[in-house]
Order: C-alpha cells, then sequence, then structure tokens
C-alpha cells in the first residue's frame, strides 16, 4: 500500500475518535480470518470417504435405467417405471434403503448396545421404585411410631390422674399406706429407703404403663367406686355399673 498523505483531505476527514482504530482493526482481522476459512475450505482435498458417500448418494437418487440388467429383465415381464411390485401391484415401489456400516464394531454391536441400555434404564427405574416404596414404608413407621408415642403420653397421663384421685379418695377413708406402692404419686423428694423398698420398686417397675392403669382403674372402680374418665364418684357398683359407659377411655370416647 501506497504512504498516506497526512496533509490531504482525505486524512484530515478520518474519524480520530478514541478505540475506533483498534476496533476498525478487528473487524478486518475478523474477515480475514473468514475469508482465509473459506479459501481453506475451498482448496481442501475431500477424503476418500467423502468422495464414495458423494458417489453413492448420487447414484442411489439417480432411477435404475435400460443399461441395468435387473431393470431390462423386469421390463420384459411388463414392470414400467413407478409401478409397484408383485402381480397386482401390492408390493413396494420405491427400492430397499441401502445402509451403509461405517464403523469398526462388529455385526450385533449395535442391538447389544441398545439392550444394555434398555437394562441400563429398567434397573434405574427399579432403584427409583425400591427407593419410593421405602420412603413410603418409613413414612408409614413413622406415622406409626408417632401415633404410639401420643397414647403411650394419654396413658402415661391418665395413669397419673388415676393415682392422684386413688391417693385422694384413698385417704378420705383413713388409709395412710397405699395398696401398692405406686398406686399414689411420689413425692418429689423422698428419703432413703431400704433395700426391701427398693427391691419392690423393681418389681413394681416390671408392669407397663398399659397394665398399671388398667389395674388402678379397676382398683378405683371397686374399691371407690369412681371412674376416672367420667370423674364422677358413685354411690355404689350398681350405680356405676348402670350410668358408667365402660372401664377404659375407648368405652367413653
Amino acid at each position: 500500500d501506497e504512504e498516506e498523505d497526512y496533509m490531504s483531505d482525505l486524512f484530515i476527514k478520518q474519524d480520530v475518535r478514541p478505540g475506533l482504530p483498534m476496533v476498525r482493526r478487528m473487524k478486518e482481522a475478523i474477515q480475514k480470518e473468514e475469508k482465509q476459512k473459506e479459501a481453506n475450505e475451498k482448496n481442501r482435498q475431500k477424503s476418500i470417504k467423502e468422495e464414495e458417500k458423494e458417489r453413492r448418494d448420487m447414484v442411489l437418487k439417480s432411477a435404475l435405467g435400460n443399461e441395468n440388467k435387473g431393470f431390462a429383465l423386469l421390463q420384459k415381464m411388463g414392470y414400467k417405471s413407478g409401478q409397484a411390485l408383485g402381480k397386482s401391484g401390492e408390493g413396494i415401489v420405491e427400492p430397499i434403503p441401502l445402509n451403509i456400516k461405517t464403523g469398526l464394531s462388529g455385526l450385533g454391536h449395535e442391538e447389544l448396545k441398545k439392550r444394555k441400555a434398555e437394562e441400563k434404564l429398567e434397573n434405574y427405574r427399579q432403584k427409583l421404585l425400591m427407593k419410593k416404596q421405602a420412603n413410603e414404608q418409613a413414612a408409614d413407621q413413622f406415622r406409626i411410631r408417632f401415633k404410639n408415642k401420643q397414647e403411650e403420653r394419654k396413658m402415661e397421663g391418665d395413669l397419673r390422674k388415676s393415682q392422684r384421685a386413688c391417693q385422694q379418695l384413698d385417704i378420705q377413708k383413713d388409709i395412710d399406706v397405699p395398696k401398692e406402692t405406686w398406686y399414689w404419686l411420689e413425692p418429689e423428694e423422698e428419703d432413703k429407703k431400704d433395700e426391701e423398698d427398693k427391691e419392690d420398686e423393681c418389681t413394681s417397675s416390671d408392669l407397663s404403663v398399659s397394665e398399671k392403669l388398667h389395674i388402678l382403674t379397676a382398683y378405683l372402680r371397686e374399691e371407690h367406686f369412681y371412674c376416672i374418665w367420667c370423674g364422677t364418684t358413685y354411690e355404689d357398683f350398681e350405680d356405676l355399673s348402670s350410668n358408667c359407659p365402660g372401664d377404659s377411655a375407648a368405652d367413653h370416647d
């Protein structure tokens, strides 16, 4: 290129804002790179496989002519171009497509690969199903444990209420010592007891909360004609039997 005249009108009229020369050079470099890629693509020699594919596609797209022996024999038997095969024309019109194998894998490899993919997908689905079932089972177990815990807390509350009522009713009858140590509520601060008392406590603790509640409510009904769920002291056993719904919380619900 010829050197520019810095005193010419062309140079004076150029935009000299900061950054524009850099942007212009970048655009020119990009355009030059694109032209170089186009030139390389035109000059690039096609590989043998690409040339074979182009020739094959060109031959497959062209219709068979009279020079083809098979087509000539069909014409002698009355076949016309574009007609379906078969005596009554129920056969195919287009030739069976040609499936060219280009990979290096052996025969049946694609089927094996497909079968393995299906097995992998099925295993994944089975894992998801097992995980879902495990989550549902864990949720059911949690609900059962939560329900049992609630029922246990309710029974513990009923037992404390029964012990409190038993202590009050026994004292009203001038009973200073409970029939069983756990019939009454234990005081917050207890004095030291003898070893025999400790053994008795261990024996009584072997009973479950539901067993203690059943025994204590039966004692209250028989001894004091009292029902903890009704909260009522009846006159006698006959009055209790006729007016009290039952001897359990379920009967009173």
